[in-house]
């Protein structure tokens, strides 16, 4: 169980996301937190890296790899595919 709430772990997920960015804009890719939820991250992620064959690849060797590092081992990312309905209140 993560022993934070999603508001306390906010700040620190945006600060860990900031230090992965830089590799995907490298590649012509971005990444927009969506909000967290149960200790689990939605992201979309944007430029080139929306539809790449190494998306899933990236998200979990890099961003949540980073996440778990710098924050807790226990969080989960979620990708949320671009045209996708998302809403925050809707999740369970």
């Amino acid at each position: 169980m993560i022993p934070f709430t999603d508001d306390e772990l906010l700040p620190a997920v945006e600060k860990s996301l900031d230090k992965v960015k830089p590799m995907l804009a490298l590649d012509g890719g971005g990444l927009t937190l969506l909000g967290i939820k149960d200790g689990k991250v939605f992201v979309q992620l944007q430029g080139a890296c929306h539809g790449c064959s190494s998306a899933s690849q990236t998200l979990k060797y890099g961003v949540e790899r980073q996440l778990r590092i710098d924050i807790h081992p226990e969080l989960e990312v979620i990708s949320i595919p671009i045209g996708t309905d998302f809403d925050m209140d809707k999740l369970v």
